[in-house]
């Protein structure tokens, strides 16, 4: 292993080869075991280095040691950031050089990436006031605060040391954590083999606008050495299926983001055509590769004519290579995105295919494929099916009845109800499982500074502790 200069830099005298160092407590680290990263047609594109389970330990250490920056340092430091993060050349790369590595690696469209760059850093400015909108109103920030001494709640960590174990589906997962950095942690993040490119940039730029190399750190590691790394922090937070929600679900101090299954309930109050636009773009926005893409639509009668009109509009979207600026669709290395639709087809048996799982893989002539959308009718409310979730426009569309009710559409990250029925509306928002739900014609992947995506990271991360003082 050896250390290397600051910067994306070429590689073996390729200047199309970039390194991707791991980013510790000191210099940037460039490790002799290096993972090749390719893009959709399985062209080598960069090396991320993977560091072991000591440099883990060693990182941790020092962020653990290092002290937080003052609140408005911390505040100041997250807006030099996103200017850098959004505008600026970070470790040598510009924006534009970054968003095509991130869309032809990742294979989402570049307007979507594009889009993406502008909201995180929208939200890396806005993260120190999103970040206090889950303080009590009855904590204080400080146990200086003059009403502590007739005792008062204070709003304080529950740790000092962060630890993320991203995912690589879309750039926007990577908003969400610097309002940890926010809130006094110190965070380490193990970036997603599947996208490094936007975590490398986002902690580069964090780095360089005053958090420094013991606040923020980016530890690629081999899945052995995952757990060494939420293990060794003080809570953690960790993207992906059902199996990892299950892993961890009896743990206190990790904090699991896992499908999201977002959903849209139209009644029968409404007449669904005149939301047809809100419907077709939850489904396909992001390319659908998002948790916050509707993945079932429940509609109060016959869903045929919903089905028919959604396959219209979605049959329709162009399959084009991610960096083309008329992408819309994601696209994947063609083995990847013919396993995809073979498991559509598994899934999707008993139900009716308006757009089918045969139709899915669209060859792009270099290795690559588009994913292209699938709509699915099934006959009841409660089949199997309206559970799966695919990383492309892939929507199960079925009838709801009010006996059916709430039930029908639990364990969602995000519920867009459209009805006049203020008693479901009241029943929804009641139910423990469902995370956000939005009324009227708002789509289901509508995200804002200062709104809680599934709940606010600060409930997680704070504590309220009682304080008196004579």
């Amino acid at each position: 292993m050896s250390d290397s200069a600051p910067g994306i830099r070429a590689a073996g005298g390729d200047a199309d080869l970039l390194q991707l160092d791991a980013l510790g407590a000191g210099a940037p680290y460039r490790a002799r075991n290096r993972l090749a990263v390719t893009d959709v047609s399985g062209a080598v594109t960069a090396e991320l280095s993977l560091v072991p389970g000591l440099f883990v330990h060693r990182t941790l250490t020092a962020l653990r040691r290092a002290a937080p920056l003052a609140p408005d340092d911390r505040a100041a430091a997250l807006r030099r950031a996103a200017d850098l993060f959004a505008g600026g050349t970070v470790a040598g790369q510009s924006v534009a050089a970054y968003e095509h590595h991130v869309s032809r690696v990742g294979g989402v469209p570049i307007t979507v990436v594009r889009a993406a760059t502008r909201a995180i850093a929208t939200r890396l400015a806005a993260a120190y006031d999103s970040s206090r909108r889950a303080r009590p109103q009855g904590a204080a920030d400080d146990w200086r605060d003059p009403l502590t001494r007739a005792g008062r709640a204070v709003w304080t960590r529950r740790g000092d040391v962060f630890a993320v174990n991203a995912a690589g589906n879309h750039p926007g997962t990577h908003s969400l954590w610097p309002e940890a950095l926010a809130l006094g942690y110190r965070v380490a993040v193990r970036p997603s083999r599947r996208e490094p490119f936007t975590p490398y940039r986002l902690i580069t730029a964090l780095r360089s606008a005053g958090f420094g190399p013991d606040r923020v750190a980016l530890l690629p590691t081999g899945h052995e050495h995952a757990d060494d790394l939420l293990h060794g922090a003080d809570l953690g937070m960790v993207y992906g299926g059902e199996e990892v929600v299950r892993r961890y679900a009896g743990d206190s101090t990790v904090l699991t983001q896992g499908p999201g299954r977002s959903k849209i309930l139209l009644t029968a109050d409404v007449d669904w055509r005149d939301h047809l636009d809100t419907i077709v773009d939850s489904v396909s926005h992001h390319g659908g590769t998002g948790c916050v893409n509707a993945t079932a639509v429940y509609v109060e009668g016959d869903p045929a004519p919903l089905c028919e009109a959604l396959a219209e509009r979605l049959a329709v979207l162009p399959a084009l290579p991610p960096e083309d600026d008329k992408a819309v669709l994601p696209v994947q290395p063609l083995a990847t995105a013919r396993a995809f639709a073979a498991h559509l087809a598994q899934r999707s048996v008993g139900t009716r295919p308006w757009l089918g799982a045969d139709g899915v893989v669209a060859e792009l002539g270099d290795g690559s494929a588009a994913l292209r959308p699938a709509v699915h009718q099934t006959d009841s409310p409660d089949a199997p099916q309206l559970g799966v979730e695919l990383p492309f426009p892939c929507v199960w569309v079925a009838p709801w009845t009010p006996e059916a009710g709430v039930a029908a559409v639990r364990h969602s990250l995000v519920v867009t109800v459209i009805t006049r029925q203020e008693e479901l509306i009241d029943r929804l928002l009641d139910e423990p499982t469902i995370s956000n739900v939005y009324v009227g014609d708002e789509p289901t992947y509508r995200i804002e500074p200062g709104l809680p995506h599934d709940g606010f990271l600060g409930e997680f991360l704070m504590r309220s502790k009682a304080v008196i003082r004579s």
